[in-house]
């Protein structure tokens, strides 16, 4: 077999980048996807934290201020 030329080797290399970047924008585009889905779930999670905050300080305000003691009728 005879030896490439340089050029041959230049382009069989060139060859092989374009190869590895489609490999690794595909990658990124998954990533992204996923990155995208964790966003709106992390959104989702701190609207939902959000609304308990809102109930449970709702359900505090309708607290007595102080518990009754052991001397007041119940």
């Amino acid at each position: 077999m005879p030896a490439s030329s340089p050029i041959d080797q230049i382009a069989e290399r060139v060859e092989r980048l374009l190869v590895r970047h489609e490999e690794v924008q595909r990658t990124n585009a998954l990533l992204q996807e996923q990155v995208d889905a964790l966003t709106r779930e992390r959104d989702a999670l701190k609207s939902r934290l959000a609304a308990a905050r809102t109930r449970l300080d709702a359900v505090l305000e309708r607290l007595p201020a102080e518990p009754p003691s052991e001397d007041s009728p119940a």
